[in-house]
């Protein structure tokens, strides 16, 4: 009995159960893959933007470029919205230092958030797939056990050898389920902890900025 007999072989219910658990472990790989992709190159931009920043390179040279490159993820967009709220306070005449920098940081929260729920979009669809996979999977497995003891009532004798194909094609719905949950729960985990990470970089770059653009007031 090969794997492909017994999924041939299995009820339409069962087919149909491991048909949605295959579909479901492409799209988690689907989304495994452009997530360790993004990630990397949301972690390689943040490295690159962080040289520059702390390299002593000029704030108003370095808006500039950020703004012409306008391909920039992460720690890039949280300092270019912060940096642009803080010129335009600034140019604002009568404004207190506290509103200045109230505003600045805000800018800056704001545009953190939206670049953390980019980073963490899709990882809830892995959640899910993790979650609900082996359910499934054992819902075709139920299913097959129940066939196939049902197929016993027309037999006189009952042995392994009639018992045994329906209840593995069973278990392949199980084993199946299986294979498209563990993957997706380790890349959740993974990548969940790799967004965490980021997201303390950019609330430690937040704090950091801000205490420089108040001493350039200051000045």
């Amino acid at each position: 009995m090969s794997i492909f007999s017994l999924i041939g072989g299995a009820s339409t219910v069962v087919q149909i159960v491991m048909g949605i658990l295959l579909l479901m472990s492409l799209l988690s790989w689907w989304h495994i893959f452009v997530k360790l992709f993004g990630l990397r190159h949301a972690r390689n931009k943040t490295d690159s933007f962080e040289t520059a920043f702390w390299g002593g390179s000029d704030l108003n040279s370095l808006y500039q470029q950020v703004s012409r490159d306008g391909s920039g993820v992460g720690m890039e967009k949280i300092f270019e919205a912060g940096f642009a709220e803080f010129l335009k306070l600034r140019r604002q005449a009568g404004q207190d230092i506290t509103v200045l920098m109230e505003g600045t940081r805000r800018a800056m929260k704001a545009a953190c958030q939206r670049e953390v729920d980019r980073l963490d979009a899709h990882t809830n669809f892995l959640a899910t797939v993790g979650a609900i996979s082996p359910y499934v999977g054992l819902l075709g497995t139920v299913w097959g056990i129940m066939n196939a003891f049902r197929g016993l009532a027309n037999v006189g004798q009952a042995t392994l050898s009639h018992v045994a194909p329906g209840i593995a094609e069973a278990l392949v719905a199980t084993a199946i389920g299986l294979f498209a949950a563990i993957p997706a729960v380790v890349a959740y985990n993974r990548f969940s902890h790799d967004v965490d990470r980021l997201a303390n970089r950019f609330d430690s770059f937040i704090e950091e900025f801000s205490n420089i653009l108040q001493r350039q007031v200051g000045k």
